[in-house]
Order: structure tokens, then sequence, then C-alpha cells
């Protein structure tokens, strides 16, 4: 957690303080509709970057 969030959010800091981390580790499923996978490949690919 940064110090800024760690001010704005003092409960947060006291419950993740052992990790020192916000997130927790996750996963992601989703369902693409039986898409071909080179589509959905194509379609990922052709997602902008986060800046």
């Amino acid at each position: 957690m940064t110090s800024s969030m760690r001010q704005e959010f003092p409960d947060l800091a006291r419950h993740y303080w052992r990790a020192q981390r916000l997130w927790s580790g996750s996963y992601f499923a989703g369902s693409v509709g039986g898409a071909p996978l080179s589509i959905v490949r194509q379609y990922i690919e052709q997602q902008e970057r986060p800046a």
C-alpha cells in the first residue's frame, strides 16, 4: 500500500499490515461463448495497454 493510501484509509492499513500489500492473490475465469482461440487471441492483442 502506498503511504498516501495508508493515510487516507487507515482501516485498510491496519487490516493489511502483515502482507504489506492491498490486494490478495486471485484469478479470473471467463467465457468467450465458443469463439475460436484465434479470434480470442486477436481480440486480446488489439486491447490497449494501461498507461
